[in-house]
């Protein structure tokens, strides 16, 4: 959200006419609802006319379909699974009951619901909105509950849904919301509180809404980039660019509305297509997030490894196609085929349907328009200076808990998305996705300046270098040893801070569960709640007055397979916020050979966690050469054998049998060594073993 926008200047210069069109396609949506679920029969609506799953009725569509797909002027509640209707009838014909309803058969299970429902029209008919919050079952629907309250009652509601984004517009317009407020409370007090301000005298719902999201929208500013392969080879190309629509296949799995985790997706996916297990949890992961793409968001349409076809801008949100021969799954587009190219480089990582994008490299996509006679100039390559999702949730922690640590398995990036979140504080966001020299030289810059600092606890660090203490003074001159009083490197960050109140200071400590912190920040730790912040204390050592500044932030890394610290002290955890780093096979697509290294990732995190743990996973650090996923046979048998292999014989402790469960077949079964082959056949091998279908030694 742009805090730096004045939000009443802003309303004062919004411009009312230009929302009349989507004011009137509103008014035909509700008029729609009310003609086809007038109030009156709702205490006799049949289940077949309410719920997806099925069949559309003679009459059109059903009432869910039409609130999620039908309706989008009276506000969108698209996106994610279908258990936001509280029931619906999932793809295999069995019935998702929302928890008070689980064990009834789903004509009892809609009776209660729909009973709910009347009793909720009927309080509004009253004006009695206190009984909202008794309606057990409705608690579950928020989003369609919101959405039908003030489809029916324009005059109660705004037609805002999202309960993250009411706290969110309720704190940009100075009120206040409860973080466990239902979702049509926070609506009625956003109303009151619109009501109450002059700016927005005679402004409709709509008005208000089409205010609020276009200038202060609250979802990420940068979302993934997403490449979609529009078939093999492109072959389906022409047809996606005349129809501004782009199709993905996986028709057998039906509509993707009914799985409501990857979990599920990926036994779906497993149940269909067995041997192609090694990869599912990715493909699940893919499919889950083409379905969920959102109107603005950015897409490339590629035809091989090395042909953009357009670039394009999601129009509207996912739809399952049952109509269309194959590649059911559609999302529309508005495409600019200008864009399209060809490619110096190969995208190694472009071989399967879908691929991330960097930011970066997709603005130099957008710069290209085909028949240029010269060149984009520096200006047009440059991209909007924007902050990645991730950075982005470090520095919302940091913002609400005031210290974090980000937690993960070895070669995950948490050091790296560390320093990204110091880019980012330090105002160098654009050098966040810059290339890898360019980037390496702006943190080294940073973390020269007074600004930011960068620690690694270890067994022997303790409070005298973090806080004071004294110690050896190099510069005496006497005989004997000399000590003085020294202080620390949190002390003098923190002194620093207090003479610059409205700069943020930093602090990253790398490998923060190696050092012994109850030590290391003694009587300091109560004062890192942000509420105590400024608060003065007198140190222990040299009875001197002290105290943690409010623009004091600190991030910390911890490596989750490092046993030497085996838990963090309570009252430190208890002052952080913990944001976990996992492994992510988008870093690692490409393939090597017949091996697809995303899927024999993830296969081998699957065994890790499944033989060992999900803390001993690995990252994927470990098959990035120069920030790509590596290309070559050599590569990959120099990551595997120096990294991989020495990593995972000291989890297993020595024992072969471990180790073989994880590895399979490439583990010597005599001798409990890694077999030795050739980097060629290593790569075979490893796609025999982990991505054939086969879910290893003792699943």
């Amino acid at each position: 959200m742009t805090d730096e926008v004045d939000v009443w200047a802003a309303a004062a210069e919004f411009d009312r006419k230009a929302a009349a069109e989507r004011e009137t396609s509103a008014a035909d949506e509700r008029k729609q609802v009310l003609d086809l679920f007038p109030l009156d029969e709702w205490p006799t609506l049949p289940l077949e006319r309410y719920a997806l799953g099925l069949d559309p009725s003679p009459a059109g569509a059903t009432y869910c379909r039409l609130m999620e797909f039908g309706t989008q002027s009276l506000g969108s509640i698209r996106g994610g699974s279908a258990a936001k209707h509280i029931m619906y009838r999932h793809n295999s014909g069995e019935w998702r009951l929302a928890a008070p309803l689980r064990g009834l058969a789903p004509q009892d299970a809609w009776q209660q619901l729909r009973g709910q429902f009347v009793r909720a029209f009927e309080a509004m008919d009253d004006g009695d909105f206190e009984v909202l919050d008794d309606l057990e079952v409705l608690r579950f629907g928020p989003a369609l509950v919101t959405k039908s309250l003030a489809t029916y009652y324009p005059e109660h509601f705004l037609p805002v849904y999202s309960a993250e984004h009411m706290r969110r517009f309720l704190a940009l317009l100075g009120g206040t919301a409860q973080a466990d407020s239902p979702a049509w409370r926070s609506n009625r007090r956003l109303l009151e509180l619109v009501r109450s301000r002059p700016e927005f005298e005679g402004w409709t719902g709509h008005e208000v809404m089409d205010f609020l999201y276009r200038d202060f929208d609250p979802r990420p500013r940068q979302r993934t980039i997403w490449k979609i392969a529009p078939g093999e080879r492109g072959r389906l190309w022409e047809e996606c660019r005349d129809g501004g629509f782009v199709c993905v296949g996986w028709d057998e799995l039906g509509d993707l509305s009914a799985f409501q985790s990857d979990t599920e997706l990926k036994a779906a996916l497993d149940e269909r297509w067995p041997r192609s297990s090694g990869g599912s949890l990715t493909t699940a992961r893919r499919l889950l997030a083409f379905r969920d793409l959102e109107a603005g968001d950015r897409v490339v349409a590629n035809r091989g490894t090395d042909e953009i076809l357009a670039t394009g801008t999601v129009s509207g949100s996912y739809r399952f196609a049952p109509d269309r021969t194959e590649y059911q799954h559609v999302v529309p587009v508005n495409w600019e085929a200008s864009h399209a190219q060809k490619l110096a480089k190969p995208q190694h990582g472009w071989r399967s349907t879908f691929a991330k994008v960097d930011p970066t490299l997709f603005a130099r996509f957008t710069a290209h328009r085909t028949g240029d006679s010269a060149p984009a100039s520096a200006s047009q390559m440059t991209p909007p200076v924007t902050v990645p999702e991730d950075v982005q949730t470090v520095l919302d922690a940091l913002k609400r808990k005031g210290q974090v640590i980000l937690h993960g398995p070895p070669g995950t990036g948490k050091t790296r998305l560390a320093l990204s979140a110091a880019l980012a504080l330090a105002g160098r966001a654009e050098l966040i996705t810059a290339e890898a020299a360019q980037r390496a030289a702006a943190q080294a810059e940073v973390l020269g300046g007074e600004r930011i600092r960068m620690v690694t606890f270890h067994p022997s660090y303790g409070y005298e270098d973090f806080v004071e203490g004294f110690k050896p003074d190099l510069s005496a001159t006497g005989p004997g040893l000399t000590l003085s009083l020294t202080d620390g490197l949190f002390h003098a960050l923190c002194t620093q801070a207090s003479a610059q109140p409205e700069q943020t200071f930093l602090l990253i400590v790398d490998e923060i569960n190696r050092g012994d912190l109850p030590r290391i920040f003694g009587e300091l730790i109560t004062l890192l709640e942000l509420d105590k912040r400024g608060l003065p204390l007198s140190l222990p050592v040299s009875k001197r007055s002290f105290s943690v500044p409010p623009n004091i932030r600190i991030i910390g890394t911890m490596n989750t397979a490092d046993r030497s610290i085996s838990h963090l002290d309570a009252a430190v955890r208890r002052r952080f916020a913990f944001l976990p780093v996992g492994p992510d096979p988008e870093a690692v697509s490409g393939t090597v050979g017949p091996l697809d290294l995303a899927a024999f990732f993830e296969s081998l995190n699957t065994r890790i966690t499944r033989h060992l743990d999900a803390d001993h996973q690995m990252g994927h650090a470990y098959f990035l050469l120069d920030g790509e996923p590596v290309s070559t046979e050599d590569d990959l048998a120099a990551a595997f054998h120096h990294e991989v292999i020495p990593l995972l014989e000291d989890y297993c402790l020595g024992r072969a049998d471990l180790l073989h469960r994880v590895l399979g077949s490439l583990v010597d079964a005599d001798t409990g060594r890694p077999s030795l082959m050739s980097a060629q056949d290593l790569a075979a091998a490893l796609a025999t073993e982990f991505t054939s279908g086969d879910p290893g030694p003792d699943a």
